[in-house]
């Protein structure tokens, strides 16, 4: 692991899951809760998470662990707009690299009406669609779009942290140190000191970790990494009901700076 980035003792002191174990807990059909917060809040919320029993999934003999995904659009970004326009059914596609492993998948998640999020991915050899054969079949069939519609649109890097609970009904994601690159404006962006939270359940169990973030007054914020990615790197586009999301973002930031 990069020695620069934060090493969070809570979370080095929990318990170990590996990806094995956590075959039960993939919620590829969930309901997911977003939350934005700051690298100070983490702190708190990783000392009260290991105190009730959560344990942290190990990669690579790592806690923290880089990711990077590569989200395709169409040329006029239309799940972009789609998100930006409010509406609840919509798509993403992306290649997700687990950098550690160099494992990667070419994953379709959509969202219905219900809010219920549905993931499908396929592992695949290298991270360039253009280059995977059954890419084209699997985008056709999972998604709206067809391969020869979309293209790079967006990049993001992170550090994540993911815990499990004891009853294996929940798994919570904590990104940090979350940087973006747009490969058609050549344009970057990054948000230092900010963490992106995403609790996945399955909506049948309760949930501690929902009681925790309400102790630390860290509250719900729908946010998409990749439509604020896109928002912040593309010189001129309309963004929507994204500019008060970032206003938020860096409203946090600047408070947790101070």
């Amino acid at each position: 692991m990069d020695r620069r980035i934060r090493t969070y003792p809570a979370v080095l002191g929990m318990d170990s899951i590996t990806l094995e174990e956590m075959e039960s807990v993939k919620l590829m059909n969930r309901i997911d809760s977003k939350y934005v917060t700051t690298d100070d809040k983490l702190d708190l919320l990783l000392e009260r998470a290991a105190r009730e029993g959560y344990r942290a999934c190990i990669i690579a003999g790592e806690k923290i662990t880089p990711y990077f995904s590569m989200y395709y659009d169409t040329p006029d970004l239309e799940m972009f707009r789609i998100h930006r326009a409010g509406h609840s059914v919509r798509q993403k596609i992306r290649v997700r690299t687990y950098t550690l492993t160099g494992t990667t998948y070419l994953e379709i998640k959509r969202k219905n009406n219900k809010g219920r999020t549905k993931k499908k991915r396929i592992l695949i050899p290298v991270a360039d669609l253009g280059k995977v054969s059954e890419a084209s079949d699997f985008i056709s069939r999972e998604s709206r779009y067809t391969l020869d519609r979309v293209s790079e649109a967006c990049t993001t890097s992170f550090y994540r942290i993911t815990l499990v609970n004891k009853e294996k009904t929940e798994r919570i994601t904590l990104d940090t140190n979350l940087s973006f690159t747009n490969p058609r404006t050549g344009c970057e962006a990054s948000l230092p000191g900010t963490v992106i939270i995403e609790l996945k359940q399955d909506g049948r169990h309760s949930s501690t970790m929902k009681g925790i973030l309400l102790d630390l007054r860290i509250h719900p914020f729908k946010v998409s990494k990749y439509c604020i990615g896109t928002a912040l790197t593309t010189p001129g586009l309309y963004r929507g009901r994204f500019k008060e999301k970032i206003r938020r973002i860096e409203k946090m930031r600047k408070a947790n700076a101070q």
